[in-house]
């Protein structure tokens, strides 16, 4: 059986026609602001990987699973813009909360080499200390589609 790599228009048509719109333009801002993409085969669908290319290093993950279309940030330079978080709606810090702690803050051991640390920060008088993999993985929502849009710019300026 021969496999076939997806491409980006396999992944906009496996979501659905409400984040097709908002797929489209997170993937024309990441491309005009030096990211790559990569898309994969995933076990759910097709999976988008945007890596800036300054520093070659993924900054967001677009990816199917069955509950829909989910963004995953690495907000590596969120201490840059600590004032966004606290504007994030109730799902996402819920979605935050869910979020595996990370084993090296927490001083439980030692997890993905590839991690060096996960995120350490406040939203509100809540402390988080999350792993770097999953911390920002976001329902793409009506509700969060602003949110995830803003949250890629402010970390795309921290980055240049």
């Amino acid at each position: 059986m021969i496999k076939v790599t997806p491409n980006y228009e396999d992944l906009v048509q496996a979501v659905v026609p409400d984040s097709r719109e908002f797929v489209q333009q997170a993937h024309e801002f990441l491309l005009q602001n030096n990211c790559k993409l990569a898309v994969k085969a995933a076990a759910s669908g097709p999976m988008a990987s945007y890596s800036h290319m300054p520093d070659k290093r993924v900054i967001a993950n677009f990816v199917l699973r069955k509950t829909g279309l989910m963004v995953r940030i690495y907000g590596d330079n969120f201490i840059q813009y600590p004032d966004f978080l606290q504007t994030l709606p109730p799902g996402m810090v819920k979605a935050i909360g869910k979020a595996p702690e990370c084993k090296r803050l927490n001083g439980t051991g030692e997890c993905n080499s590839r991690c060096g640390m996960g995120y350490d920060f406040f939203i509100g008088d809540t402390q988080y200390k999350k792993c770097r993999y999953n911390c920002f993985l976001f329902p793409a929502s009506v509700e969060n589609m602003p949110f995830i849009t803003e949250f890629l710019v402010l970390e795309i300026k921290a980055r240049t």
